[in-house]
């Protein structure tokens, strides 16, 4: 396994750069009521990569995007249940967010 890094939120609604690996990307994080916490990733010019990623535990949310070039893995985890799913109030506190490098 790679370098893990815990990507720092808060739980609000929230966009901002991130440089993963060498490389810089807009991330946006939206809570949507049903759905939970929705990640979209962007080029550092604001190009959709990614969207309507839900933050659910137990994978590599980017797994199904290898194709695209993230070199790594965005994983979910809770402090309580490692399977609990980030809620709208715990996100950065009990939901955490994850990128191992490859």
């Amino acid at each position: 396994m790679g370098v893990m890094i815990e990507i720092a939120l808060t739980a609000d609604n929230q966009r901002f750069r991130i440089t993963l690996r060498g490389i810089e990307y807009q991330m946006t994080l939206l809570w949507r009521d049903m759905a939970g916490w929705i990640l979209d990733v962007a080029s550092s010019t604001g190009a959709d990569i990614v969207n309507g990623i839900p933050l659910v535990t137990g994978t590599n949310l980017l797994q199904p995007y290898r194709h695209l070039g993230l070199n790594g893995a965005l994983v979910v985890a809770s402090d309580v249940d490692i399977y609990a799913v980030p809620t709208k109030e715990n996100l950065g506190s009990g939901g955490h967010l994850y990128f191992i490098a490859n």
